[in-house]
């Protein structure tokens, strides 16, 4: 994987990330879409989908995580990191 942000947003489409805004919120979900201005499409993880149980998954990255319900969408210049 390329370390360039826009490669690996490109490689994390269809896989739960967890993003960290200015405010100091936090949601987790999986990546639906994004663009150049890295604004954020998130959307419900699936239970499961990977293997593991998502609620778990999300608890152990981080406990302030909200879930995403239904579809996000996060204005890029809010975030702060994003995590695969």
């Amino acid at each position: 994987m390329s370390g360039r942000p826009l490669d690996v947003l490109e490689a994390s489409l269809g896989e739960r990330v967890m993003v960290r805004l200015k405010s100091g919120d936090e949601f987790a979900g999986e990546l639906a879409g994004y663009d150049q201005h890295m604004n954020l499409v998130l959307e419900v993880a699936a239970d499961g989908a990977d293997g593991a149980d998502s609620d778990d998954e999300a608890e152990t990255e981080s406990p302030a995580a909200e879930p995403v319900e239904d579809t996000t969408i996060i204005r890029g210049d809010n975030v702060v990191s994003i995590t695969p």
